[in-house]
């Protein structure tokens, strides 16, 4: 009778189902390695480290140009107190003017007006001098008291005409000017100053820019020597 009990309960414990323990998880699949993502993860890590160092390179390829300091009129050329020099990254599509080409530079002409801060670059200049549309070159031979002391390139004028029976010769108080301008604003393209080798005679010879239809008033009153020339803001050319 025991015999039986046991293997009855033997049984019974057989038949129950085993259940699975309270927080075992199941085995996980194997993941799947892709060896061709990872090689081009390394590719694009190297072209990048390749494009930087080539930008690093090309900041540090710089050249010493030309940069206008002083305003140059159109029609002269670069001088010495008119430029310096400024250090740009090298670009094959601007034609920067070097430092080592300032000597060529200097044998040519400015096509316009180039302001201060500009850097140069050869299109800015020519072997002929070229003029503003519109625009007429007037020469003058001045005598002391028809223009101001410090009379330079790049200032605007005004040209009147010399009040009768007023002398203009050296050494008098100099032209008055009087009535209507001849030329109410007028750039200075160049003054250059006559003189012998022993005493200066005060005289220069003046080129200015005027409008053409200001050209025929201004050349006779020229002629006689009957001009005074007069400073005048530059915003007013």
């Amino acid at each position: 009778m025991k015999i039986q009990e046991r293997m009855g309960a033997g049984n019974n414990r057989s038949a129950a189902p085993a259940q699975q323990a309270v927080g075992e998880r199941l085995p996980a699949p194997p993941r799947e390695r892709k060896p061709a993502l990872a090689a081009l993860a390394v590719l694009l890590i190297l072209v990048g480290a390749l494009g930087a160092t080539v930008l690093v390179l090309r900041a540090g390829d710089r050249i010493e140009v030309v940069k206008v300091q002083k305003e140059i009129p159109a029609g002269e050329g670069i001088t010495d107190g008119s430029y310096t020099t400024v250090m740009v990254n090298d670009d094959s599509s601007a034609h920067f003017i070097k430092k080592s080409q300032l000597a060529q530079l200097k044998k040519l002409k400015a096509k316009a007006t180039i302001y201060p801060g500009t850097v140069v670059v050869g299109e800015m200049f020519g072997a002929k001098a070229s003029l503003p549309a519109g625009k007429a070159s007037v020469g003058l031979s001045l005598k002391e008291g028809q223009y101001p002391a410090d009379l330079k390139g790049g200032d605007t004028v005004a040209a009147y005409p010399v009040a009768a029976g007023t002398s203009t010769g050296k050494g008098s108080a100099g032209g008055s000017a009087s009535g209507t301008p001849l030329v109410a604003a007028a750039k200075v393209s160049s003054v250059i100053v006559k003189s012998d080798a022993t005493v200066s005679t005060g005289n220069q010879n003046v080129t200015l820019l005027v409008p053409q239809d200001e050209v025929g008033p201004l050349a006779s009153a020229a002629s006689e020597g009957k001009v005074v020339l007069v400073r005048i803001p530059s915003d007013a050319n």
